[in-house]
């Protein structure tokens, strides 16, 4: 029962991926510090420092792989040092006892710690990327399916001129595409903070080379690639600048905007049956009402989204007080920070694609809304016709508005529905065009270029946008665990 006697986070135990939840994992952050010293020394012995023996590296090499009796030493000599770096140099180096010596040689607790986070930060881009792409992809099938379908426009939340549904979608995609782009403009520019000492000077590593300054600098490219990264940040303090926390962060947060506002429109349609979120066979809605349907996904979306905004503020405060070359006022705060982010974010990603995988609309309940107030904006086509059949434009807007607003009341006081074409049918003056109303009443030519719009965004625009990720495009099915 010591399992459900203390507090664990939902993001992993409900929400989040196996894949991120593991990528910010004790056992991968310290595999990820093993890896990085086991690069230092690699990069070191090659450039000259013969104290670094073939049989230390390979030493390393064998135990990268922390195990759990290992965790165990660590928590225990931490307890007794009160830093958590040395703790796992010493049982690095228990495992690894020709490396004792070497393990971390003229680095600083930052080279574990920041270079690791920036490989957090890119791989977690590299999680979330696949994911967008496929949300995008399937919500640009899911446009082209119902690009013709004609529905109500909103402004102001008030029925206005017809779109169509798939067009509607459009306009989520778009916002979608502009997140892409920021999530890849932000992965490719992260670096690697590399070798650089306590204060950025590199002052220990020129001592162990002797003073010699291009192997110091060879030194630091050199760690960089075997890490994974082509670019080294030129200069630094102690730790890599915090500025680029916000610049991998704010993306994600731009992001979850879209999620929210993509998930709140949803969750409007839901309420006007016109729209609904997946819905599982024994699913329950509601313990008190059985016969309820909440959008529970799309609230999820928009309740973790909120999180994921308000995350940004503090990468920005973090940023703008750290002194000088560092202070140490980050660390802890950033221990959730960055896997919050990362973590909440994959959690939307995977419920938006599995919403957007199932999402059903109602064409009956639909042409009924458009039915509803269609008549009201075809009176410009009404009054148009009648003029070419020789009628005052103005005597037949008197006639329009006198029959509308009548309409209207018996929609607003009576409850009734919108008879406007009845009395237009039962008004001898509109008997040139009493033929004519059910062609003038046709939804699809009110939706002006919306199908064509559509077409030419998805195969124009998307296709573009998408046609260098294709490899990422999966069928895979998105279950939520809860």
């Amino acid at each position: 029962m010591e399992e459900y006697s203390t507090y664990t986070t939902p993001l992993t135990s409900r929400y989040a991926s196996r894949e991120m939840s593991h990528l910010f994992s004790r056992e991968k952050r310290i595999n990820t510090w093993r890896q990085l010293w086991l690069n230092l020394a690699i990069a070191e012995q090659k450039l000259g420092l013969n104290q670094i023996t073939d049989e230390a590296i390979q030493q390393l090499k064998d135990h990268v792989q922390i195990t759990a009796p290992e965790f165990e030493t660590a928590a225990k000599e931490e307890k007794r040092q009160r830093h958590d770096v040395m703790a796992h140099i010493y049982t690095y180096g228990l495992a690894a006892p020709a490396a004792a010596g070497i393990i971390h040689l003229g680095a600083t607790s930052c080279f574990v710690t920041d270079n690791a986070d920036l490989i957090f930060l890119r791989d977690g881009m590299d999680i979330l990327i696949p994911k967008l792409v496929n949300v995008i992809h399937r919500l640009s099938q899911w446009s082209m399916r119902y690009k013709d379908v004609p529905t109500l426009g909103f402004t102001h939340y008030q029925p206005a001129q017809l779109t169509t549904v798939g067009k509607r979608a459009t306009l989520w995609i778009q916002e979608l595409l502009w997140d892409l782009r920021n999530f890849v403009r932000a992965r490719n520019d992260i670096g690697f903070r590399g070798v650089k000492g306590t204060t950025g000077t590199q002052a220990s590593f020129l001592a162990l080379f002797d003073g010699d300054h291009d192997k110091v600098e060879e030194l630091d490219e050199l760690v960089a690639k075997l890490s994974g990264f082509d670019t080294v940040y030129p200069v630094t303090g102690q730790t890599y600048d915090r500025k680029i926390d916000i610049d991998v962060l704010q993306p994600l947060a731009s992001f979850a905007t879209t999620a929210h506002k993509i998930a709140t429109d949803i969750r409007l349609l839901a309420n006007l049956k016109e729209v609904e979120e997946p819905f599982e066979a024994g699913q329950i809605g509601s313990s008190a009402m059985a016969y309820k349907r909440n959008p529970m996904r799309c609230e999820r979306i928009c309740s973790q989204a909120r999180y994921i905004i308000n995350l940004i503020p503090n990468a920005l405060n973090t940023f703008s007080v750290q002194w000088f070359e560092r202070t140490l006022d980050d660390s802890s705060n950033r221990r959730s920070l960055i896997p919050e982010a990362f973590l909440f974010t994959d959690s939307v990603m995977k419920i938006l694609l599995n919403v957007i995988s199932g999402m059903v609309i109602y064409p009956k309940v639909i042409e009924k809304h458009v039915k509803a107030e269609l008549p009201f904006m075809a009176t410009e086509n009404i009054i148009m016709a009648m003029t070419k059949h020789g009628a005052s434009r103005h005597e037949c807007h008197e006639q329009i508005r006198v029959l509308s607003h009548q309409a209207g009341r018996v929609v607003k006081e009576e409850g009734g529905d919108n008879d406007l074409i009845e009395r237009i049918k039962n008004t001898a003056y509109f008997e040139p065009i009493h033929n004519e109303l059910d062609s003038l009443l046709d939804a699809s030519t009110f939706v002006g270029r919306a199908p064509e719009q559509t077409e030419s965004f998805i195969n124009k625009h998307v296709a573009k946008a998408l046609e260098p990720l294709q490899h990422m495009i999966t069928e895979e099915k998105v279950d939520l665990a809860v």
